[in-house]
């Protein structure tokens, strides 16, 4: 059964909130402590024990994935492919070397805080963004080359309001010939990955007010510091080949799936920066991040060099709005779940 009254403040006063900063009052949580996890419990979303010398507080044994749930119509409550982030965290903590972990286990920790809460997911645009997290809680400042034994799996709820509530505008990006993070890491989805591209970004903004950097090691264009990015030249979208250097993405995933379906060449490949800026200043060539909050957002400058790119018109393009629509429509039950993507909680 799903609860029915809201447990928060009013939805006005949530909107009005900083994006992910109004937590529900619980989370759930499971321990790993001698060779097995403990049953997934609900406890208070204010704070967690961990001991000083906590593995991941010395040697960042940290993954987390990003997921939203949406109320539909009827006032259902559905997750937007909850496998594949399940999937993703597994893979991060593989990676990680952190405890394996049951994705039915995760799974059912996922709907069961969902549905205890299902009162605060807000109706469109709005959603409820859900932050499953795995960190390593050894106390031992003496594993700097070895794995946490131990760790706690938890899964965080954030009421959002629409991303784009002040307008959507185009992005500026500066593409800089360095990598956001160690090559074999670009496919964790690790707070350490995150981290690494914030000082690159801080300048970016104060030396030419860019919004992101696309990270392009070598001239091979990859990713922001917390989005895929895509290219859209006429009928064909271009955006690099899955490899372990970069995130691996839902969204992005669902994008290109829609794209497909939508009769769009789609070319994952290596991409260069000369031919991005080439093909970027054509008229009608659009640009695109795709990420969980956002889902897409369009990109109107790229800067390389002291020296500014408009793609196509430097506004939103028309295919970029046409992508997120037909994805959001899926997520608010508005049009056909021809792809099996949702799984519905109440």
């Amino acid at each position: 059964m799903c609860r029915h009254r809201p447990a928060l403040q009013h939805t006005q006063e949530r909107k009005m909130a900083a994006f992910g900063t109004v937590f529900t009052p619980e989370m759930i949580i499971s321990r790993y402590e001698q060779n097995q996890w403990s049953t997934p419990a609900m406890v208070s979303s204010n704070s967690i024990s961990l001991h000083p010398g906590a593995h991941v507080l010395h040697y960042a044994s940290t993954c987390f994935e990003g997921l939203k749930a949406f109320r539909h119509a009827d006032d259902s409550i559905h997750i937007f492919r909850m496998d594949k982030n399940v999937a993703r965290l597994q893979q991060s903590s593989a990676l990680l070397a952190l405890p394996a972990f049951d994705p039915v286990m995760l799974s059912n920790m996922i709907t069961d805080i969902v549905r205890q809460y299902a009162a605060d997911v807000p109706s469109p645009p709005g959603s409820m963004y859900i932050r499953p997290t795995h960190i390593g809680t050894e106390g031992s400042i003496g594993k700097a080359a070895a794995p946490s034994l131990n760790s706690m799996l938890y899964v965080l709820l954030s009421p959002v309001g629409d991303y784009f509530a002040g307008g959507a505008k185009a992005l500026r990006l500066l593409l800089e010939d360095d990598a956001r993070c160690a090559s074999h890491m670009g496919m964790v989805k690790s707070g350490g990955n995150y981290a690494s591209a914030l000082q690159p970004i801080m300048k970016a903004r104060a030396a030419v007010q860019a919004d992101q950097v696309l990270f392009c090691p070598n001239g091979d264009v990859q990713e922001t510091g917390a989005a895929n990015f895509l290219l859209i030249d006429g009928n064909e979208i271009i955006t690099k080949a899955l490899d372990s250097s970069f995130l691996h993405g839902i969204t992005r995933d669902s994008i290109l799936t829609l794209a497909r379906d939508r009769g769009m060449k789609v070319s994952e490949r290596e991409l260069t920066v000369d031919e991005l800026l080439e093909r970027a200043v054509r008229p009608g060539a659009e640009a695109a991040l795709s990420g969980t909050a956002a889902v897409l957002t369009a990109v109107g400058t790229l800067i390389h060099e002291n020296k500014e790119y408009q793609v196509g018109g430097g506004e939103a393009g028309q295919t970029t709005a046409a992508l997120r629509q037909a994805l959001n429509d899926i997520q608010w039950g508005r049009a056909e779940d021809k792809f099996g993507w949702l799984t519905k909680v109440c």
